[in-house]
């Protein structure tokens, strides 16, 4: 039988200070979940990078819940089935973005040689740098951390002095930023490429 997350604090009067906006209270939280939430969902995906996505996004929408977190009956098995369900559809995302790809990898053979597909990666990754110019600059800052050299949500926090609740809001605009500039400037090939580069 698997354990619970964490059985060594209160949970749901932790829970009810984070609800009340005490960013203490959601530091220990982090604390206490954010690897349990990590390896929960590597397990599912098999992958570190996507499981930090999972994490950071579950962090973020604990901590954007506010009040509501007084109406969970029962917070570990909320927080597992976020992660699980995130986790699921991340796979199903990821299948449904290779299914594509060959399909318009047919669509294209003919079509399109190697100069030409070098010509669209290029002219995308021109796009993409011109969206990430118009960042605001802390959020160019960590994306540029996060997603250029890849570094983790924590270590970032921690040489900017923020906190990774911050640093993951930030990611999750630019990101939302970026995806929307490049659909509004990219063809529909280019767009099978976006999710590489981003």
């Amino acid at each position: 039988m698997e354990k619970p997350i964490n059985s060594l604090f209160d949970v749901p009067a932790l829970l009810a200070k984070v609800a009340m906006g005490d960013e203490r209270a959601f530091d220990i939280f982090y604390k206490q979940y954010s690897k349990k939430i990590f390896l929960f969902s590597m397990r599912i995906l098999q992958s570190d990078i996507l499981a930090e996505e999972v994490m950071q996004e579950i962090m973020l929408k604990i901590w954007q819940m506010g009040a509501d977190l007084n109406d969970l009956k029962n917070p570990e098995s909320y927080i597992r089935t976020l992660a699980r369900n995130r986790s699921l559809n991340i796979l199903k995302r990821l299948q449904t973005e290779d299914r594509i790809d060959r399909e318009m990898a047919l669509i294209y053979q003919e079509d399109h040689n190697e100069t030409e597909e070098q010509i669209l990666l290029n002219d995308t990754r021109k796009v993409l740098l011109e969206g990430i110019a118009l960042l605001p600059s802390q959020q160019k800052l960590v994306y540029n951390l996060c997603q250029v050299e890849g570094l983790k949500y924590e270590t970032v926090a921690d040489r900017l002095n923020l906190s990774p609740l911050t640093v993951a809001t930030h990611m999750k605009l630019a990101l939302r930023f970026l995806r929307a500039h490049l659909s509004k400037h990219s063809d529909v090939a280019a767009l099978l490429i976006i999710f590489r580069l981003l």
